[in-house]
């Protein structure tokens, strides 16, 4: 297979890692009843005047399944991660006892699982999508090489790769949906 090629299956598949990867962080945010520490992914505080990842200025803690403890390393900014994490909306209200922030995951009514299940179907969907563009993209840059010395053979070639990784990550965003389904039908 020409080298033009074989650069663009390549750029095509990091790119379609990058959209897995994103997808994967995405599903990561729904929560599933259980708490977990990426719950609070993209909450930012107000670091004396900066825009701060919570995980910066706290320490995030699971002690069961249902709690989350976030210790903030400055007892100042308990009143700042109290109210970032409210503006955040993640459907659970903080609990400030002056030393740490306690937040208590409810549990989850079936119908607030299907909704969680149309979320992430929702979120898979959008990363296939991704990926669908991408190949889209590989596609024609793949044809723009017909004058750079590439044949029309090898450039059929290349696009029956391009498919078949395609195919590859829409069937790990697949799995990815499956997992997370799972996780959040489980009671």
């Amino acid at each position: 297979m020409n080298d033009l090629i074989k650069k663009q299956l390549q750029e095509a598949q990091a790119t379609m890692d990058k959209a897995i990867l994103h997808c994967e962080s995405e599903l990561t945010k729904i929560r599933a009843g259980k708490a977990s520490a990426g719950m609070l992914d993209g909450i930012t505080v107000d670091y004396y005047g900066t825009p701060t990842a919570l995980s910066q200025v706290a320490s995030i803690n699971t002690p069961d399944a249902r709690t989350l403890l976030v210790q903030p390393w400055e007892k100042n900014l308990l009143t700042p991660i109290e109210r970032a994490i409210m503006e955040a909306n993640i459907g659970i209200n903080p609990q400030n006892d002056g030393v740490v922030i306690r937040l208590v995951v409810p549990p989850l009514t079936e119908e607030r699982r299907r909704d969680l299940v149309k979320k992430a179907k929702e979120e898979a969907e959008r990363g296939k999508i991704a990926i669908r563009n991408i190949r889209k993209d590989a596609n024609e840059k793949i044809k723009r090489l017909k004058g750079d010395a590439v044949s029309d053979d090898e450039i059929k070639t290349g696009e029956g790769e391009v498919q078949k990784i395609t195919d590859v990550y829409i069937l790990k965003v697949d799995k990815h949906m499956e997992a997370k389904e799972k996780d959040i039908l489980t009671v």
